[in-house]
């Protein structure tokens, strides 16, 4: 691999990154909230009163790592297509 291809594909890494953290993912559960981009940054967090303190965290940490699958899924995806392998 020469010079040149070796910034081709740090130029892609660094589109791809920059494109991963304009996408936002989003999952509600319970009246919980969450918003998070490509690269697991955390926007927005909406928690529903209505629920007991142990149920909303029950709630909050699943939701957080449902998103964050999907967020991860993405990421592959569009990491494969840079890359050129297909799913």
């Amino acid at each position: 691999m020469s010079f040149f291809d070796k910034l081709k594909d740090i130029k892609k890494l660094k589109d791809l990154d920059s494109e991963l953290a304009k996408e936002k993912f989003e999952i509600e559960k319970e009246g919980i909230k969450i918003v998070i981009n490509g690269k697991s940054d955390i926007l927005s967090i909406t928690l529903n009163p209505e629920l007991s303190k142990d149920r909303q965290e029950q709630v909050l940490m699943n939701a957080i790592n449902d998103v964050s699958q999907k967020a991860k899924m993405a990421m592959a995806q569009k990491a494969a297509q840079i890359s050129g392998i297909n799913f």
